[in-house]
């Protein structure tokens, strides 16, 4: 800890820096873990840069793929709960995923917390959640920053957001435009919940800040515990298909906007993602959802992942390499569609 720097004129106005350097110090056996088995990590906390030196060796034309994200006003739940060790997994898991839709693997990851008091055991229980999100995707949390922002934000309340880079032989990328075809298979990856969209309409649906400790005999927990549950992080998934040779034509990570908004996005022009919502179970939450809020069948799907986190295409051939190569990676998976000729980029047959 820095005993130098002290501030009284600053603590005064709210900010209190040492509370910073306690945060820090609480931290780094935290990140160190994150650090040990992800080869070109460089240096430790404390600098003005987070150092890393990627692995090269085989690559005819390295790639570097970054995504960044939040994790939204899910992070009301973890206010009414007071439990905030989960969140950052979803921080995490919201970049690293959508780096794998194209292939890359992630190397290093960096956080950045905004509060209105910096609490050092908070924080140290914001990064834990970061760093097992790290951990499951095998990157390196390389740097961060808190900002104590009096005034701006509650005492009690913070803003959380991260940043993450990976890396892809270019002749590797998965592109879609150049692989998919028609009669390929669409294997869904199994959500653990809500993960961290819709949460607006979530929160208005179940007025959440009066009923979070509500009980449902459909949930394991409460309301609030359910929907707190962490994203699932896919990136294990990705790996392990792609080192069984499975040949992925297509990857979509299914956030906010649901299937209607995220499932093109993979999409070959003149294709469609044809799925059958029938080949996968609904989670009990959704229905949940549905019947607090009134809301038409085609707006769930339009909003929420309904029980699939992640879409991949697969030749038709290879279908069942896939799905037995995801199960052994811990992952449910299903058989949920296939690609046909079409214009409309997804058809939800949920009627």
């Amino acid at each position: 800890m820095n005993i130098n720097s002290k501030s009284a004129s600053y603590a005064a106005a709210g900010v209190d820096v040492t509370a910073g350097y306690k945060s820090v110090d609480m931290i780094k056996p935290l990140v160190k873990e994150t650090n040990q088995n992800v080869p070109g990590v460089m240096g430790g906390l404390g600098g003005f840069g987070g150092l890393f030196a990627p692995d090269m060796t085989g690559m005819t034309r390295p790639v570097l793929v970054s995504g960044t994200d939040g994790v939204g006003t899910k992070l009301k739940l973890a206010f009414l709960l007071d439990k905030h060790d989960t969140v950052g997994i979803d921080c995490v898991a919201m970049c690293v995923n959508d780096i794998i839709c194209g292939g890359a693997m992630p190397m290093f990851f960096l956080d950045y917390i905004a509060c209105g008091k910096n609490i050092p055991e908070r924080i140290a229980q914001i990064v834990k959640g970061i760093t097992d999100g790290c951990k499951q995707s095998g990157c390196a949390l390389v740097g961060g920053e808190t900002a104590e922002m009096p005034g701006f934000y509650p005492v009690d309340e913070y803003d959380l957001a991260g940043f993450s880079v990976g890396i892809v032989d270019e002749p590797k990328i998965i592109d879609s435009e150049k692989s998919m075809k028609e009669g390929d298979v669409l294997i869904g990856l199994a959500s653990s919940g809500v993960h961290s969209n819709g949460f607006s309409l979530v929160r208005k649906v179940f007025d959440i800040e009066n009923h979070f400790n509500d009980t449902y005999p459909e949930l394991a927990g409460t309301l609030g515990e359910t929907l707190l549950t962490p994203t699932v992080i896919y990136v294990n998934a990705i790996r392990q298909l792609l080192a069984a040779n499975v040949d992925i034509h297509g990857v979509s990570h299914i956030t906010g906007g649901g299937f209607y908004e995220n499932v093109p996005r993979m999409m070959k022009k003149g294709l469609t993602a044809d799925i059958d919502i029938t080949t996968f179970p609904k989670l009990p939450i959704f229905d949940l959802i549905q019947k607090a809020g009134n809301i038409p069948t085609r707006d769930m799907y339009n909003t929420f992942n309904m029980g699939i986190g992640m879409i991949v295409a697969v030749p038709a051939e290879q279908a069942e390499l896939a799905l037995k190569t995801a199960a052994e990676a811990g992952y449910k998976a299903y058989n949920i569609g296939s690609i046909k000729v079409g214009e409309e980029g997804v058809v939800v047959n949920h009627d």
